[in-house]
């Protein structure tokens, strides 16, 4: 079966289905069909969860057959220029002005700069390895699609799960500090525009309703198309960066640098500590992976627009944190617009209005670039019937997955009415740091393992070299987060070295990649999962429950629902692929048989 005709095949299947809202656009599966049915597909359950587990997606699979199931394509509209200004509008804007100030007052001060070096340095690694994976399979997907490929179907969904949760906590997260911010322009507290129900925890009763009508502005504009939601991007993000020189530039002229005297006040551990929460302010390059699939030359524009605005954030958010603890002292930054206060504090009213504007910006372009990015990973989701198909169309007149915007809008916009930024943010890291940890296993795994090439003896390698890294992270991780001591370093460390070293000297690659790969592979996907494992030992154990409650609810949906769902869509893809291929065979042989027969006409 040739490309175009699996994509020709998938676009027919989608379109039959149309854009309604019937039972059979939800649970068009076998398994559903019937109360007997999906008994059936229940006792089934321990067999399918096998074939799942042990199954691997292929790369062709998610970038032809998976997009012929959204009924229209995606346009392909941008460049690498787009990409670059939707890394720095996705990624500034969410930390700097929502959790710097929160962390530099209670767990860094003003070596806050280097727990965004420590982040800054990890995310890197993880753009590395996105990278990687975006040019080679270019789709909305994004670390879901990639993780389908290399370690199957269960881990993918586990991921898919908190790859949905990264964004809509994100998104609630920013919205509820665009309203106070939006709240210091207007010369109010920054809690003054919620609505506050008395006797009610204050983590889940200030209530927000500017919050939900700022979703709702930003996602009618992300469905409406994407190269508008670009342009508006590109030039909200420039007039943001004007605003950044003017922070860094007005802050060092009012710098005084005794608000650096203690560097440390909380520790090397305060450092960690606040740089697994500061990764929050890191998540958004992975929605610009999910816009692979609308980027005119995947190849040239992913690389440039990935590595170059996360090497630009990063600088620009050590400079900025270095400035904010120049201009005050730590123990009085304000948590909830620390820029704009600290502006005020030394008598420079006017420039907090600045401050407060270009936040705003700031946090409007990472809404936008949250929104495109959650909705394009529950568009690829539901190809695989993982999430129902529904939310997988993409409508033929705009080009964007609609019903997928406002599904997430919904559930965003409730999380953010209700709950308080200090509850979001640390759930947050947990979830951005696991995806990030297993793309980079994911990339270890598709680089020394391949189907068939991989030998018994360097399988076995790969699995234990594999197991003694991920083994000393996390005895690493969980040694800094109990002990102050260094005898668990060093028993660890050298078991890191001595994982990483055998995947590299003891086990051939077996695959390389075709147009742009990672560099010194093992070493830094290695060093990606070390630093991602460290970080989640920073992370309070009340955030932790809050991740098994929804990793549970997980496990119950899958076992429930999208098992059965997406082991039904593979048996029917395959069976049509089968199908297809067979129609093939039997017209090259009737091509075949007529040649043969004109041939002894012709002879006669």
């Amino acid at each position: 079966m040739t490309r175009m005709e699996m994509e020709e095949g998938g676009s027919r299947g989608a379109r039959r289905r149309g854009c309604t809202f019937q039972k059979n656009d939800f649970f068009p599966e076998e398994s559903f069909k019937s109360w007997g049915s999906y008994g059936i597909a229940l006792r089934e359950t321990p067999w399918k969860f096998k074939n799942r587990v042990m199954t691997r997606s292929k790369d062709e699979t998610e970038v032809v057959e998976m997009k012929g199931r959204s009924s229209n394509e995606m346009k392909k509209t941008l460049n690498s220029w787009d990409l670059i200004w939707f890394g720095i509008g996705a990624v500034i804007g969410s930390g700097i002005f929502v959790i710097t100030g929160l962390e530099a007052r209670d767990a860094a001060g003003p070596a806050v700069v280097l727990s965004y070096v420590v982040s800054g340095i990890s995310a890197l690694l993880s753009v590395f390895c996105y990278t990687e994976f975006a040019v080679e399979i270019p789709v909305a997907g994004g670390s879901f699609a990639y993780l389908r490929v290399e370690l199957g179907d269960f881990v993918a969904f586990i991921a898919a799960g908190n790859i949905l949760l990264e964004y809509v906590i994100g998104g609630a997260a920013i919205s509820r500090s665009w309203t106070s911010y939006f709240a210091t322009l207007c010369n109010h507290h920054p809690d003054e525009f919620r609505i506050i129900i008395p006797n009610v925890n204050p983590d889940y009763g200030h209530l927000d309703p500017i919050a939900v009508v700022v979703l709702i502005a930003i996602a009618t504009l992300a469905m409406v198309s994407t190269k508008a939601s670009s342009l508006f991007n590109n030039i909200a993000t420039i007039v943001h960066c004007l605003v950044i020189v003017f922070i860094i530039v007005a802050g060092l002229i009012n710098a005084n640098p005794q608000n650096l005297t203690p560097f440390t006040p909380f520790g090397v551990r305060g450092v960690f500590k606040a740089s697994a929460v500061l990764f929050f302010a890191f998540i958004g390059f992975d929605a610009v992976a999910t816009m692979a699939e609308e980027t005119k030359n995947p190849a040239r524009d992913i690389p440039i627009g990935l590595v170059g605005s996360m090497t630009i954030t990063t600088l620009v958010y050590c400079l900025l944190s270095l400035t904010l603890c120049l201009v005050q002292s730590y123990k009085d930054i304000d948590v909830d617009a620390p820029f704009s206060v600290a502006f005020h504090a030394v008598g420079w009213d006017w420039a907090k209005y600045i401050v407060a504007l270009g936040a705003l910006k700031g946090m409007t372009t990472v809404l936008l670039v949250t929104i495109v990015g959650e909705s394009r990973y529950l568009t690829h989701i539901s190809r695989t019937h993982m999430m129902p198909p529904w939310f997988g169309l993409v409508d033929d007149k705009t080009g964007t997955p609609v019903n997928a915007t406002i599904a997430m809008l919904t559930v965003t916009s409730v999380i953010a009415f209700f709950t308080n930024f200090r509850v979001l943010s640390s759930l947050l890291s947990i979830s951005t740091l696991l995806i990030f940890m297993l793309v980079a296993v994911a990339l270890l795994v598709r680089r020394y393992y391949s189907s068939g090439v991989t030998t018994k003896a360097n399988q076995v390698k790969l699995i234990v070299c594999l197991v003694l890294i991920f083994g000393s992270s996390c005895g690493v991780s969980a040694y800094w987060a109990n002990s102050d001591g260094i005898i668990g370093y060093v028993i660890c460390v050298p078991f890191w070295l001595l994982g990483t070293g055998g995947l590299w000297l003891g086990v051939p690659m077996a695959k390389t990649p075709k147009l742009w790969g990672v560099p010194l592979v093992p070493w830094l996907p290695a060093l990606s999962i070390f630093i991602n494992i460290f970080l989640l030992g920073s992370i309070d154990v009340a955030s932790y429950i809050r991740f098994g409650v929804w990793t549970a609810f997980l496990l119950v949906y899958y076992a429930f629902v999208g098992l059965h769902a997406s082991y039904d869509a593979a048996k029917e893809l395959k069976s049509a692929s089968s199908n297809t291929t067979t129609n093939q065979l039997d017209q090259d042989l009737n091509m075949l048989e007529q040649g043969v027969q004109s041939q002894n006409i012709s002879t006669t």
